[in-house]
């Protein structure tokens, strides 16, 4: 038998893996197959390591950010990227890697690349950046995804397996830009933080939030391994079953908007299957997503039943 490291890979190189891989996100993370490290900092009064706040919504979810920490150009002007600082990074990793054994380690970035953009310029002004002040915006993105390389060759170094990239990219409806600019001011940026992780050894992770189904695509061409689908409720899955299937290994999640809040256990077991039928393969392509989200009226229940739905599909 495999390890679970090993059914993680082969699901994500489709080399037949005995069973649905599942990742348990936020609880429970021992009774998965994927153990997840956050690589991410924050400053003595709370705010992120790269200055940003996240408003508490006291509701159990992230919060989001009120205030833009560089508002203005001038702000930029004496800005510094966080320091790798390393030791302090890994200081809780030797108790976590004995806790790990032999499951797949992954290195999550926690916010990452065009979302910590916007948290740090502000949403409005990043828009109006990315068509008015190119110059500026190519400056502040490249030290973004200059930081994320270093995080990237941190993970290499201490032996993890991929690096999880956390960026929202679309509303309930579609994308907050265009694919064309898209394509043009972020999709080389990616490929080229993508293959820094490939010759580094490491599995590309991408969480998206939205319906993104237009760049999905891209992504694929551009080296992303695992794609989560954060809300499949939204996104055109039939679609990109069709395109992409036994060529990118999906992570998906029972909607925690719609099925796995309001739904039936019955419903969660069903769309375990519909998202399974879609987009995964006999011979691998698929990961199983679990999170509990009690703040958004999860029983318990239905908990269980989202672990019960991928282990079923086995």
């Amino acid at each position: 038998m495999p390890t679970r490291k090993e059914i993680v890979e082969q699901a994500i190189t489709f080399r037949n893996p005995p069973r649905i891989p599942i990742w348990y996100v936020n609880c429970d993370q021992t009774d998965g197959d994927v153990m997840v490290y956050h690589l991410s900092l924050n400053r003595e009064d709370g705010s992120n390591e790269w200055g940003y706040h996240l408003q508490s919504m006291n509701d159990g979810t992230m919060g989001h950010p009120t205030t833009a920490f560089l508002p203005d150009w001038e702000a930029f002007k004496r800005f510094n990227p966080p320091a790798v600082r390393e030791e302090q990074r890994m200081e809780r990793f030797a108790d976590w890697r004995q806790v790990a054994e032999d499951r797949y380690l992954l290195a999550s970035l926690d916010i990452s690349g065009f979302t910590v953009y916007t948290f740090l310029r502000g949403f409005e002004n990043s828009m109006m950046d990315f068509l008015q002040e190119k110059e500026q915006f190519a400056e502040l993105m490249d030290m973004i995804i200059d930081f994320e390389n270093e995080m990237i060759s941190l993970a290499a170094r201490r032996g993890f397996h991929g690096i999880h990239f956390v960026d929202d990219w679309a509303t309930q409806t579609g994308l907050m830009i265009s694919p064309k600019l898209w394509r043009q001011l972020f999709k080389p940026r990616y490929k080229k933080q993508f293959d820094h992780a490939h010759r580094k050894g490491l599995h590309v992770w991408y969480h998206c939030c939205g319906n993104f189904t237009e760049i999905v695509p891209d992504f694929c061409e551009i080296g992303v391994d695992v794609m989560n689908i954060a809300q499949p409720n939204v996104v055109d899955l039939a679609r990109l079953g069709a395109e992409l299937r036994n060529k990118l290994c999906f992570l998906m999640p029972i909607s925690y908007q719609t099925v796995s809040i309001s739904g039936t256990v019955e419903d969660i077991f069903q769309e375990a299957r519909r998202m399974y039928d879609l987009l995964g393969t006999e011979t691998g392509g698929f990961i199983g997503y679990v999170e509990e989200y009690g703040c958004m009226g999860m029983s318990p229940q239905n908990y269980r039943a989202c672990s019960e739905a991928f282990r079923r599909l086995r």
